[in-house]
């Protein structure tokens, strides 16, 4: 197995952007492509070393960038959030930056651009949701202690499986939010999932998490079980 990575600057809406395709150079080409949307602090290594571990299972992943080349942040900032924050503000832009990775994704070399899926992890996991949310053709989304309110538009018609993997301890989305979200989705017609991990809180996938006094930690248990959940229902879609 040789896991490749190869960093992609690229054009999108408002600016350049630089994205990493992770693929195994041994695997035939076109394979099913995955996006993966990092969390709060933008793409950083954990994220690439995730992406390696899908790539290992025969898909050609794309670690995409949303926030802007250079644009990056760590939890020693204390202003971490405001790359986000400013997506947050505007959905519409969000939800043209989730897109055009997508597009970004399906023209690389190694993937099928017919066969599309995406991950993401926290405001990742609202990348998600809002890309199936605009419409978009991928054939499912698994968001991991995502962010779950609606933008203040109207949907197009979700046509993507939804996976969400929620720890239900999280102060980000207590369960009230992943009830109004699986009632959204059920009035969509979506076909979806919500899988709850019980005393987990927010951010149970990342090994930096260590803040449990706000709710945020990493939880192994939650993290191993969410994993084999996306193996299984990314084999589902393109098994």
């Amino acid at each position: 197995m040789t896991i490749t990575r190869r960093v992609t600057i690229h054009e999108g809406p408002g600016g350049l952007f630089e994205s990493m395709a992770v693929f195994d150079a041994a695997t035939a080409s076109p394979r099913p492509g995955v996006l993966l949307f990092p969390n709060v602090l933008g793409t950083k290594e954990a994220d690439f070393a995730y992406a390696q571990k899908v790539a290992a299972l025969g898909y050609a992943v794309l670690v995409a960038d949303v926030y802007g080349q250079g644009k990056r942040t760590t939890r020693a900032d204390p202003d971490m959030g405001r790359y986000m924050a400013e997506l947050n503000a505007d959905r519409a832009l969000l939800r043209d930056r989730v897109n055009a990775a997508h597009a970004l994704l399906k023209s690389l070399p190694e993937a099928d651009g017919s066969r599309t899926a995406a991950i993401g992890f926290c405001f990742g996991g609202r990348c998600v949701l809002d890309l199936a949310r605009s419409g978009a053709d991928i054939a499912g989304g698994v968001s991991f202690h995502g962010v779950y309110e609606a933008p203040p538009f109207p949907n197009a018609k979700i046509t993507a499986k939804l996976l969400v993997c929620h720890g239900w301890d999280d102060p980000i989305a207590p369960p009230e939010a992943a009830v109004a979200l699986a009632k959204e989705l059920t009035e969509a017609g979506c076909d979806w999932q919500i899988h709850a991990y019980g005393r987990t809180g927010h951010a149970f996938t990342d090994h930096d998490a260590n803040m449990p006094e706000r709710g945020l930690a990493y939880n192994p248990d939650a993290d191993q079980r969410s994993f084999r959940s996306m193996v299984d229902f990314l084999g589902d879609l393109f098994g």
